[in-house]
Order: C-alpha cells, then structure tokens, then sequence
C-alpha cells in the first residue's frame, strides 16, 4: 500500500464561499473537526486545535501553521509536528481543501500529504496513515452535515 497522500472529492450544496469559511474559521471548525480551534485564517499565521478538553491530561493539541489561504478557492495547513519546531515539509503534514463552483454547490478536493517526509518508522507511517484516513472518513460528512445545517438555518 501507498502511505503518500489521503484524496477526496466531496459535492457539498453551498456556494464556495460558505464552504470556505467552514474550513477555514474556528468558529465553524469546532463545529465539525476539533473541539477547539484557534487559529487566523492568513498565511504564516500559527495556532492550535485540540481534541477532548484541553485541560485534560488526555487531551490532544495540535499546533496548526496557515500556509495558503485564499477565498473562496483554496486552504492549506500544516499540523502534525512539535510544537516548539517551525512547520515544514520535512517535519508536518499538509492539508489542502481546494474549493471549485458547481452549479449552485461545490467541490471540495481535499488531500493529506507528507506522511513519508516525516521520516516514520514503516509501522509508524503505517499506522498514522491509517489513523488519518480513519479521521479524515469520519469528520469529513461533519462538515458536509455541518454546512447543511448551516445553509437551512433561518
């Protein structure tokens, strides 16, 4: 199996401009992917996004590097590395949502790129791959229910 990239393309009923500020402010992150985000949806800008209540000893947080952001056609993202390191391709994975008009919908073409520059152990690449397609399969509907949700609203 290839551990290179996560690939999806997904038809979600809203303008671009809505889709994109569902993948790029925190106020609607949290509402699909982590509970908590905080970041400036401008590139250099730096953040965090954790998962489970950051207070807790289990809690994961991520810090999370803007590297593209440019509405309503393209976001990208660097996560995945320590944080007390600069993000780069040799140390983080990318996130890429581009966003393309369809009718009245969009397509979101959305990859995950960098597993093998990390330079992982074959098991670890293994089962980070793994852990990011699972994650990725399940938060991904969130969004398109999420921007549903939020189109239908009065």
């Amino acid at each position: 199996m290839e551990y290179g990239s996560i690939e999806r393309e997904i038809r979600i009923e809203a303008t671009p401009e809505v889709v994109y500020a569902v993948i790029s402010r925190p106020e609607h992150l949290r509402e699909w992917w982590p509970d908590e985000a905080e970041l400036e949806p401008v590139p250099g800008a730096t953040g965090v996004i954790s998962f489970g209540d950051r207070t807790a000893p289990e809690a994961n947080v991520v810090p999370i590097t803007v590297i593209e952001a440019d509405p309503p056609r393209r976001f990208s993202f660097r996560w995945v590395y320590d944080e007390d390191e600069a993000a780069t391709p040799a140390n983080s994975l990318l996130v890429t949502f581009v966003l393309v008009p369809s009718g009245t919908s969009t397509l979101l073409r959305f990859t995950e790129t960098g597993f093998r520059e990390k330079g992982w152990e074959a098991a670890v690449l293994e089962e980070q791959y793994r852990e990011h397609v699972t994650g990725w399969d399940y938060f991904l509907p969130r969004l398109v229910t999420y921007v549903a949700r939020l189109v239908s609203a009065p």
